[in-house]
């Protein structure tokens, strides 16, 4: 089996390390994934920075979810993808970063978005315990037997596919979720990758009304190219108080159907819950550090708001979302979702470029990716 060359996240808040090693046996049923192009997510900026202050041992642990690939190696019986197209090696794929186990409770309820056992090896073990180049930011990934994998239509180019998996998936099933009605109001916190997805999703399936949220204007420009109406610009609108009191004038007084939260700063949860109308739906998707918040519960409970979080999805949402991208290709510019591109050898520089924080002017990135 070939080896590659794999970052490894020792430390949150320092820099990643870079090793080369074996990849994983291709075991009956399984696909050797070679990796093309990973993403750099707003949830990987989390550990980026230490957002969780973590202060333990050294982690060992190879990062990045967000990527897309081609076949290198299929394992005996593997012939098709999974809605039994053919596969062959060299074909372009996508699939989700996650295996659900299809043999638990929430699987056989339909429910794969919450499989207890989804993790990918990357995940559930450190390189101590499993010492393969097998991740996102790595030459190489492998999907276990039992995985879901589907063949790329070839009239999608290269820099449309690696947020696929992540951001488009996640966006689309958290719309799905929040049980979005044809002509709904809905705001979106955030226009990086996930925000621009969602702002296109939304306005495809029918919102009246698509409000983005962001501080940089070229964010801003991308997301009305992608389907918002209207935009708040948190310049011109720099406290809670204004930004809620300008998604209310926009919506007659009201607040919206449905805001959708992908920032992943827990004050954006706050003022959130504050632009939903009275029996609204509010989405919290970027919130997965441990940030704490305080408020009081009459607001969730007499405005009857529905809050709902969640992470993953179903394995019906990525060809779905391939199939998004092939019909709206000629409407929206989503390939330009991806702005700029590293070797994977720079993944440390690609990151300086990713982050935001700290930054007067943010960052002119949407999302950035890296090559092996």
């Amino acid at each position: 089996m070939p080896k590659g060359l794999t970052a490894v996240l020792m430390q949150p808040g320092k820099p990643l390390e870079l090793q080369t090693l074996p990849t994983p046996e291709v075991e009956p049923g399984g696909i050797l994934v070679r990796n093309t192009a990973a993403a750099i997510c707003g949830s990987d900026l989390h550990y980026w920075r230490n957002d969780g202050n973590y202060s333990g041992p050294d982690m060992h642990r190879v990062p990045g979810h967000e990527f897309t690939g081609v076949v290198h190696t299929l394992g005996r019986g593997v012939t098709t993808d999974s809605l039994r197209r053919p596969l062959k090696e060299g074909d372009r794929i996508a699939f989700p970063f996650f295996t659900p186990c299809n043999r638990c409770y929430w699987c056989v309820r339909g429910e794969h978005h919450a499989c207890p056992q989804r993790y990918r090896r990357s995940q559930q073990f450190t390189l101590k315990e499993y010492p393969y180049c097998d991740g996102g930011y790595a030459e190489y990934y492998y999907l276990p037997p039992g995985h879901y994998v589907f063949a790329v239509p070839d009239v999608l180019p290269d820099e449309a596919i690696p947020p696929v998996n992540c951001a488009l998936c996640q966006v689309l099933h958290g719309l799905e979720h929040a049980g979005m009605k044809f002509g709904d109001v809905v705001v979106i916190q955030g226009a990086g990758g996930l925000g621009i997805y969602a702002a296109a999703v939304a306005a495809e399936k029918g919102a009246s009304k698509v409000i983005s949220i962001d501080r940089q204007p070229l964010r801003l420009e991308l997301a009305r190219k992608c389907g918002a109406t209207d935009v708040v610009d948190m310049n011109e609108h720099p406290t809670p108080e204004a930004r809620v009191k300008r998604v209310k004038e926009l919506t007659d007084g009201r607040g919206a159907d449905i805001v959708v939260e992908v920032v992943g700063i827990a004050a954006a949860t706050l003022e959130g819950l504050d632009m939903v109308r009275f029996n609204g739906t509010f989405v919290d998707i970027g919130n997965i550090v441990p940030q704490t918040i305080t408020l009081p519960a009459t607001k969730v409970i007499t405005q009857q708001i529905t809050w709902r979080g969640l992470m993953h999805y179903n394995p019906w949402i990525m060809p779905s979302a391939l199939d998004f991208l092939v019909r709206t290709k000629d409407r929206y510019p989503l390939s330009k979702v991806v702005s700029h591109s590293f070797p994977l050898a720079e993944i440390n520089k690609a990151f300086e470029t990713a982050e935001w924080q700290g930054k007067n002017t943010g960052t002119p990135a949407t999302r950035v990716i890296l090559k092996p």
